[in-house]
């Protein structure tokens, strides 16, 4: 039985008492109600006629609750996922423009949208589905761990504008070029401000205004629904469209028509490195949001688990023809507030998204796309959270400089996001090699308490004959020769040292350059006539020593548990015989009543 829940983990779910199929079936609705104008909106951003962020919202939202592992984490269109859509489609489809006989993608019209730039984007989910659905089979969750928090903040807040940005042009009723200068294309719509749709901006206006007082004065109310069943009722009455306003029009009413996705050799390249980034970015926000409410609800999220669930909720919707989806922090958060037990309530879901596309959709034809819009723009302020850039900062200046960096490629990169946080990412990635590639190298002397502590820092002597430095990094390819030279440091000028103590407690790892750094460096040493001893060595070190019989060659006796016994054994064989703890610089004391007279002797005497 446990092996056909690992394959179905739904299973888990049952059996369902009456209270948690209430729970769920509540959750499901409120989440729906809230899912199913957001998706057009998200739709529209991803530059795909609304109705198509219905389809995303049906089988992806249910495939992905019964293979994932997270009980409320809720699936479908988001925001910043929807963006990279529209950039990897539109640039995929920018070579072919003349051969369809338009010169933009914004002059497309709707038949020409559905036949050319669908099939794109159906074929985008497709290929994201199938990058997670290997990691996650792969069991290589672990990937998502190269977008470190501070890039990822750097390029949140980033998307975010330039989501919120890009929705200018809808809430006023201008035209807007899309060109591969976002900030110019919004300079051009503040340019035209002049020529703005009022009646467009009172709608754009008025659903703020719903959502900002719903979600301060009645928060358990759904403010999206509630402004979007406001001003399609206002635009119905008042002929918002005879009056030169933009309404989503006909919704084709009924399910989706399952089909294999098209598959496009000539853009096939450009669509999977995107793939790449949007799975990537997708899984990042869908595990972070999953593991937020796992600490809540005291559940166990599996992170190679919900990547099957994502990427077979891609694969399937795409068949049904819809676009990426990914998970999405406020429909997660009201699906937990709402009072969900399990991913049944997704199921719910997307049942009710399923009878809106049977026997509603000819209601949704006179909603306003500037509402859509307003909805876009309420969603992703959220998001905006520079205070985020100065605890990256505090907390450590690279993560900082990271995130900034992030934040200002995004945003000079846009709309092409995913070169923004690529570069993030390898920004990341190479200030964490330079400060792994210097780690902190510390002298040691004992302190009064009995410790071993930085002789820089507090002002300690050293012992003649024996030198004791700490290594607060792993032995790798990148930093042995840093590690040498600080040894080889710590022993210029200091013709009497005798032995070398390594405290190396901070030392995880060894690869075959430091093993081979290592043995070099007893060698020489030892023809000097200094010894290396080394302390607090982890078990994976002693096993690569034994491998290639380094642990041998430095000597069994010149490694030790702790370097407390490293220090007493050092003593015993420096004065044999004529041992004297008073004369014992490192020596930890017997006492605590012996502890300040025997350093105060050992200072007095030594020196």
């Amino acid at each position: 039985m446990d092996m056909v829940k690992r394959f179905l983990p739904f299973l888990n779910w049952f059996p369902m008492d009456g209270a948690t199929i209430r729970a769920d079936l509540i959750a499901g609705i409120t989440v729906a109600l809230v899912l199913i104008p957001q998706s057009m909106a998200y739709a529209q951003l991803a530059g795909l006629p609304p109705y198509f962020g219905l389809y995303a919202s049906f089988l992806p939202v249910m495939v992905a609750a019964l293979w994932g592992s997270s009980k409320q984490l809720g699936t479908g269109p988001v925001a910043v996922v929807s963006l990279l859509t529209a950039v990897a489609v539109g640039t995929a489809l920018q070579s072919q423009l003349p051969s369809i006989g338009v010169s933009s993608i914004d002059a497309m019209t709707q038949e020409q949208l559905i036949e050319f730039y669908v099939p794109l984007a159906v074929l985008l989910a497709l290929l994201v589905g199938i990058f997670q659905l290997t990691l996650g089979v792969l069991k290589l969750g672990v990937v998502v761990n190269f977008l470190s928090h501070p890039v990822i903040v750097g390029f949140t807040n980033a998307a975010a504008m330039v989501i919120g940005l890009s929705q200018l042009n809808k809430i006023f009723g201008v035209d807007k070029e899309r060109s591969d200068f976002f900030l110019g294309d919004i300079w051009g719509v503040l340019g035209q401000l002049g020529g703005t749709h009022t009646e467009t901006l009172l709608m754009g206006i008025l659903a703020f205004v719903i959502m900002m007082l719903t979600k301060k004065f009645l928060p358990k109310l759904p403010g999206v629904l509630l402004a979007v069943v406001v001003t399609t009722l206002l635009s119905w009455g008042f002929d918002f469209q005879g009056m030169g306003g933009a309404v989503v029009g006909e919704i084709p009413q009924g399910l989706p028509s399952i089909k294999v996705p098209t598959i496009n050799l000539d853009v096939l390249g450009i669509l999977f490195t995107s793939a790449i980034v949007i799975s990537m970015v997708g899984f990042m926000e869908a595990i972070s949001i999953a593991k937020a409410m796992a600490a809540k609800t005291k559940d166990k999220v599996d992170p190679n688990q919900e990547l099957i669930g994502q990427g077979l909720g891609n694969i399937v919707g795409s068949f049904s023809q819809a676009y990426p989806a990914s998970g999405s922090f406020s429909r997660s958060a009201v699906n937990l507030n709402a009072g969900a037990k399990t991913g049944m309530s997704s199921v719910y879901t997307a049942a009710l998204v399923l009878i809106t596309l049977l026997f509603l959709t000819p209601l949704l034809y006179h909603l306003p796309k500037a509402v859509l819009a307003a909805v876009i723009m309420m969603a992703v302020i959220g998001l905006i959270n520079f205070k985020a850039f100065k605890r990256a900062w505090i907390a450590n200046k690279h993560d900082g400089i990271a995130s900034v960096i992030t934040f200002v490629a995004t945003l000079g990169f846009a709309p092409h996001l995913d070169k923004g946080i690529m570069i993030g990412a390898l920004l990341a990635l190479g200030l964490y090699l330079y400060t792994t590639m210097k780690p902190r190298v510390a002298i040691l002397g004992r302190y009064a308490d009995g410790t071993l502590r930085d002789i820089r820092v507090h002002d300690l002597p050293q012992d003649k004959r024996i030198v004791v430095l700490r290594f607060d990094g792993s032995l790798y390819f990148a930093n042995v020769s840093y590690f040498e030279e600080a040894v080889l440091e710590a022993l210029c000028g200091r013709s009497d040292v005798e032995y070398m103590l390594v405290v190396g407690d901070a030392i995880n790892t060894l690869d075959a350059s430091g093993e081979e750094m290592l043995h070099q460096l007893v060698s020489r040493l030892k023809e000097n006539g200094v010894t290396l001893v080394f302390s607090g060595l982890k078990r994976q070190i002693h096993k690569v020593m034994h491998r290639t019989g380094l642990f041998g060659y430095i000597g069994a006796e010149n490694i030790h548990p702790d370097e407390n016994m490293a220090i007493d054994y050092i003593y015993h064989r420096l004065d044999g015989d004529k041992f004297d703890e008073r004369y014992c610089l490192l020596l930890t004391p017997q006492d605590d009543a012996k502890r300040d007279d025997a350093y105060r002797d050992a200072l007095e005497e030594t020196f």
